[in-house]
């Protein structure tokens, strides 16, 4: 595994299995993969994390006037073009959203390295590795710290501290430390129901459409007569099928056929719409997200109700890692920029330009950058409208007109 020589690994010796507070023991096998089958649920997944491949992740810090600043480093580095040396930024952020859905978990483990003299020390990344274990142990030392053990296919085993890997949860609920029902798999039962009746439903299809095609009629032989002979019988009248040319076929007396009106009854078209559908309403994914034929008000909805809580966790989980409370109390943060989603078309490009650059909130790189044009030598600048005034002119601007009416009213008097 190319991952054996990053883990810093710990002798789980003197350990003993985490104390949940439902009593259960903390093993969590991984985790079911029969739902995948399905197309529709494969189609859902994989628009989702196709989407949400467009994040944009920077490390930023807050300054004392609480403006967000890039912080040139190791982080910034990792996330422009490739977290690791088998994925770019793109794969890396798909395969976490895969097997987020896959799994309902999803854990990342950052390499670093100290640098610097102790006391003042820092953590320089080297690269982030999604992982894909198939089995999660969590254990307590003596001190009461948290560590987690994976094991993977190959055999071979980890034990990590809990704080050193993010971990990512979908449908966090009924178990204490990870996603998914009670076990910390999966929940499926209730979309397996519908994705049973729906490939049922196929199944009827698929043999309806074979019976149609297949089975005329039925051979009546009116002599009795053994294995052999019937054979020979049927034999006969094949023959007699596929040498026919008039339509007319010859028979003796020793047989009768019997047409046979297939008429096989299909699934209405509102039955299997209404299949799908369930199952689309399950992942949070529209027909016309589906399909890309989306207006802008649909793809909003999608990215509120379906991309932006993946978008919020990301952040959070890589931050909450990442830095120790002393870094995050200093601004520091990862976040996930999601403006590749939700600028679409031109219409929405034009609208940001329009209302942002004409504030001087953009420079002209900036606005260059939204429309897909390469930057020029000297675009820092901001211009802004003069249309727009500082909120504290505004203020002195109305007080001066209110004094100049009054005066006018006095002179009136």
């Amino acid at each position: 595994m190319i991952l054996k020589s990053l883990f810093r690994t710990r002798n789980p010796s003197n350990m003993n299995y985490a104390t949940m507070l439902n009593g259960n023991t903390p093993i969590f096998s991984q985790f079911g993969d029969n739902i995948y089958s399905s197309d529709v649920v494969q189609m859902c997944i994989d628009c989702i994390a196709t989407e949400c491949s467009k994040l944009q992740p920077k490390h930023v810090r807050l300054d004392k006037n609480d403006m967000q600043v890039n912080v040139k480093g190791s982080l910034n580095r990792l996330f422009k073009f490739a977290p690791n040396e088998l994925m770019t930024t793109r794969d890396f952020i798909e395969k976490i959203i895969w097997l987020l859905y896959m799994n309902y978990n999803a854990f990342i483990y950052p390499v670093f390295e100290y640098k610097g003299p102790k006391g003042s020390r820092a953590k320089e990344y080297k690269a982030l590795y999604p992982l894909n274990p198939i089995q999660v142990d969590y254990l307590q030392d003596q001190t009461g710290k948290l560590f987690v053990k994976f094991y993977f296919n190959g055999g071979q085993d980890f034990t990590l501290p809990y704080s050193d890997v993010i971990h990512l949860r979908k449908k966090f609920s009924v178990n204490d430390i990870m996603g998914g029902g009670l076990n910390g798999q999966p929940d499926n039962v209730a979309l397996l129901k519908v994705l049973e009746i729906n490939d049922t439903v196929l199944q009827g299809l698929e043999k309806a459409i074979k019976t149609s095609l297949s089975i005329r009629g039925i051979l009546k032989i009116s002599t009795m007569m053994d294995d052999e002979k019937q054979k020979k019988e049927r034999e006969r009248f094949e023959k007699a099928v596929s040498s026919g040319t008039t339509g007319i076929l010859p028979m003796d007396l020793k047989g009768e056929y019997t047409d046979l009106k297939v008429d096989p009854k299909l699934i209405d078209k509102d039955t299997l719409e209404f299949l799908q559908n369930k199952v689309l309403n399950y992942y949070g994914v529209s027909v016309p997200i589906l399909s890309g034929d989306f207006t802008d008000e649909q793809y909003q909805a999608f990215y509120e109700k379906t991309l932006e809580p993946i978008v919020i966790s990301l952040g959070q989980a890589f931050s909450k890692t990442i830095f120790s409370t002393g870094e995050i109390d200093r601004g520091n943060e990862i976040v996930f920029y999601p403006e590749k989603l939700l600028f679409t078309n031109t219409k929405n490009r034009i609208a940001v330009a329009d209302i942002l650059g004409n504030r001087g909130a953009l420079t002209n790189n900036d606005l260059l950058e939204l429309f897909g044009y390469p930057p020029y030598e000297g675009g820092t600048e901001r211009f802004m409208s003069l249309n727009y005034i500082h909120t504290s002119l505004a203020n002195e601007y109305q007080m001066k007109r209110a004094g100049m009416k009054e005066r006018e009213v006095d002179k009136d008097a």
